[in-house]
């Protein structure tokens, strides 16, 4: 029986109708934040991204589409692994193997940043060329920290063995031996500021590959909009700006996967949790809108 005025389904923009065989985009949300070093919480990110996108208008002004009529399948949520991360990230790598021989664009929800190295290990293993996008207050990039070498803040030093072509963008905290060895992968806040969004836009466009991979740590946003994060950091990205950055990189690329992780919900401020949602949905409008819904 179906129930007249019913709210919306528990999966991600409230989707009324799934179907896995024609979906394009497979979401998988990834409630682990067992190897965070500060500010634990980021393992609700998932479901409070759900719950606030369940309310989204599912029309994007912009592009004037609406990105879920892409085919958006939400998953059940992948439970984490507690023995090691080494064993949460091969867990999730077996996840994102079958998502990509399935044909779908993986989304996966954090969930801290660990996630992502579970991804690039699934993606390398399918010898495509790409060009990993990596959004962050920090570069994340640390070989090991407090005798691990798969905490979060070791998230891009792992992914770059795995898949050494990526660029770190709004970065404002970096550890002394990072900023020495890997300056030309670097692009810092302040430099952005200094030469803006439509300078980063053609700068990431020239440099990066057809295929890109996003991974998306929320604190690259200002904690005045974004405080909802572990680790914030002051100085960094506005909402609108990454929008407009999205608007103009990704319509010229083929995005064949993306994280978004780091998002730890704050009891009665929902507002960060909505922003999480909309940011997502635009970043899959900007880059699906107007091509061939083929996989």
């Amino acid at each position: 029986m179906h129930v007249l005025n019913s709210l919306p389904p528990h999966n991600l923009f409230g989707i009324e109708e799934q179907d896995y065989k024609t979906a394009r985009i497979a979401v998988l949300p990834i409630p682990y934040d067992s190897a965070s070093t500060y500010g634990p919480g980021s393992r609700f990110g998932p479901d409070a991204i759900i719950e606030a996108s369940r309310y989204l208008e599912l029309y994007d002004i912009d592009t004037r589409s609406d990105p879920t009529k892409l085919g958006v399948f939400t998953l059940e949520q992948l439970a984490p692994d507690f023995a090691s991360p080494e064993r949460m990230v091969r867990r999730i790598s077996k996840e994102v193997s079958i998502i990509l021989q399935d044909r779908k664009v993986p989304l996966l929800l954090g969930g801290e940043h660990t996630v992502a190295v579970g991804a690039m290990d699934a993606l390398s293993n399918t010898r495509k060329e790409f060009t990993v996008l990596h959004f962050d207050a920090h570069s994340d990039s640390r070989d090991e920290l407090y005798g691990s070498k798969y905490c979060h803040a070791c998230a891009m030093a792992r992914i770059a063995e795995l898949h050494n072509d990526y660029y770190s963008i709004g970065i404002r905290s970096i550890d002394k031996d990072s900023a020495m060895r890997k300056s030309n992968r670097i692009i810092y806040m302040k430099a952005i500021h200094s030469m803006g969004i439509k300078a980063l836009a053609g700068l990431l466009a020239m440099k990066s590959a057809k295929n890109v991979y996003i991974t998306f740590d929320f604190d690259a946003l200002d904690p005045s909009e974004m405080p909802s994060t572990g680790t914030p950091e002051p100085d960094g990205f506005r909402f609108s700006e990454v929008m407009e950055l999205f608007s103009l990189l990704l319509p010229k690329k083929n995005l064949i996967g993306m994280d978004f992780t780091e998002l730890a919900p704050m009891p009665g401020m929902r507002a960060p949790d909505f922003l999480a949602a909309k940011l997502i949905y635009g970043t899959l409008a900007y880059a699906f809108a107007g091509k061939p819904t083929k996989a």
